[in-house]
């Protein structure tokens, strides 16, 4: 039997992921079929499964009103799941650079959202947008797989077709971004 990020589900005490989620969506995140032991290792995570737990710690944070640290965070999931993220890890980082600078990624986003208002978009659509965001901004992965994967996010743990809303809005902020953003997408 496969393993999959299902196990790093939040409980209701520290915040569960949305209840929408289509089942059998989240199945190219399966890492594979070792004992538990090495699935739990994070050095054997993919790409796509760090941005998948990177997602539960931002929700987890959400969850709590960031009333604790990112390294508290990953120390719950160290032993409430068994897992050995390590906290000066780029994850770990990561997450607390979105958390510390959220208000300007959501001003990024805010501008197109036409006809709608920021306190309606759900929790889930709300951190898959500052992730991508931050992504598209602060690394050199080109923004259509920064895009794809933040697609592939929603339909794991968003609220049903946010994954259309997404990547409509990622698309926008894009053309704003420095054209070497852009660059890079006509380049693929």
């Amino acid at each position: 039997m496969a393993a999959t990020l299902n196990v790093f589900k939040l409980n209701n005490k520290g915040g569960a992921v949305d209840d929408q989620i289509t089942p059998g969506a989240c199945s190219d995140l399966e890492i594979d079929d070792r004992e538990p032991e090495q699935w739990r290792s994070f050095g054997a995570l993919s790409i796509r499964a760090k941005r998948s737990l990177m997602f539960h710690i931002l929700y987890a944070a959400d969850s709590y009103e960031y009333t604790i640290s990112v390294q508290s965070i990953v120390d719950m999931f160290n032993k409430g799941f068994e897992l050995d993220i390590p906290v000066e890890s780029d994850l770990v980082q990561t997450s607390s650079a979105i958390i510390e600078n959220r208000a300007e990624l959501d001003s990024r986003y805010q501008p197109y959202l036409t006809n709608w208002r920021a306190e309606r978009l759900g929790v889930s659509t709300k951190l898959i947008l500052r992730y991508a965001i931050w992504e598209m901004i602060n690394t050199q992965t080109s923004p259509s797989i920064v895009i794809n994967e933040a697609v592939e996010l929603a339909k794991c743990y968003a609220e049903r077709d946010a994954y259309k809303f997404i990547n409509g809005i990622l698309d926008e902020v894009l053309k704003t971004l420095p054209s070497q953003s852009s660059e890079q997408v006509k380049a693929q």
